[in-house]
């Protein structure tokens, strides 16, 4: 921990040399110490060696591997500093001169044009083919149209409705009412039987299909009779996403919490060994649950965006945006006399 001080110690003294902040690696340089980070904190995290992140800091780009390895390392420190990474990427190009490394001129030698059929006599005969075979495709073609032409359509089908009726007796002769029971034939001829009815059918093909419609006026339809059209009922609103959370769980969760409000870094350590338990960035929302042993100490380069709770009651803030806190224990009680002996 104390070669960990000395190292910030270092960075800050770095930090205000003149235009030390003007680079790109100036930039990350004094954001890193903003949240209070060490070098080696940011190279534990990103697993990115010690020295790369020095050099890119300092531009010595002569201690750096290949530009695309670099161009990736410092995408990557700009993104766990919560920078944006490719405008931080080009600036580093610009000011290293990995811009200027453009790709090798190379000359491909000419082929040589094979001597064989001139183009002009290529087309030519693509148009003779083309030619050729649409020519074979209409007279092909052709006859059958004729054909077709010639053949008659055929004849209506005709349907009789029914038998055909008896044929109707001859009309009875007229009798005179002057002379009962003699029978004077009128010279009147019989009337011809009525011929059947002739109903000629549609043509074949497909029949209409649907609900029958009554022509009658004053009549309305059924109402009953029409199918419900279904009306699909609304999709569920989505879920809102969980934020993440980190900590121990079940038996070993303890009674403090650590919840963000804004960008913070933390990190949680045993103070005996000095073993590191949780070091990252939480972002707005994402909370981390304290494992419940003793001997714990808290890190934030952000005492104001972190919350602590303990058994769901809200401990007094921290301080201020941009303030590190160092070292602080998270034993409840232990921890609320800290908070009570910070400066305000």
């Amino acid at each position: 921990m104390h070669q960990s001080g000395q190292t910030i110690l270092a960075d800050d003294e770095a930090a205000r040399t003149p235009g030390a902040a003007a680079s790109s690696g100036g930039l990350l340089r004094a954001t890193r110490l903003r949240y209070g980070l060490s070098i080696a904190d940011v190279a534990a995290e990103l697993r990115i060696r010690r020295e790369y992140l020095e050099a890119i800091e300092t531009g010595r780009t002569d201690r750096l591997p290949a530009p695309a390895y670099t161009l990736g390392y410092v995408r990557s420190y700009a993104a766990a500093l919560g920078l944006d990474q490719d405008e931080i990427a080009r600036r580093f190009r610009a000011e290293t001169g990995l811009a200027r490394a453009g790709k090798p001129d190379l000359t491909f030698p000419a082929p040589v044009p094979e001597r064989g059929v001139p183009h002009g006599a290529l087309v030519l005969l693509g148009l003779v083919l083309a030619v050729g075979l649409y020519a074979g495709w209409y007279w092909l073609t052709e006859p059958g149209q004729r054909l077709a032409g010639t053949i008659p359509l055929p004849p209506e089908r005709t349907l009789q409705a029914g038998p055909p009726p008896p044929p109707l007796p001859p009309s009875p002769p007229a009798i005179s009412g002057s002379a009962p029971g003699l029978a004077a034939a009128s010279g009147t001829p019989p009337a011809a039987a009525t011929p059947p009815p002739v109903f000629i059918l549609p043509p074949e093909g497909p029949w209409p299909t649907g609900p029958a419609v009554s022509a009658l006026p004053g009549r309305r339809a059924d109402p009953s009779a029409a199918q419900a059209t279904p009306v699909a009922a609304p999709p569920d609103p989505p879920a809102a996403e969980p934020q993440a959370t980190y900590g121990a769980t079940g038996s070993e969760a303890g009674r403090v919490l650590l919840r963000a409000r804004a960008d913070t870094w933390v990190q949680v350590r045993e103070r005996a060994s000095g073993t590191v338990l949780f070091n990252r960035v939480l972002r707005p929302g994402e909370t981390y649950r304290v494992p419940d042993r003793p001997g714990l100490l808290l890190t934030t380069g952000n005492a104001g965006g972190l919350e602590i709770l303990v058994a769901g009651d809200p401990l007094p803030s921290l301080g201020a945006n941009g303030v590190v806190r160092r070292d602080l224990p998270l034993e409840p009680e232990m921890l609320r006399q800290a908070i009570a002996a910070l400066p305000r």
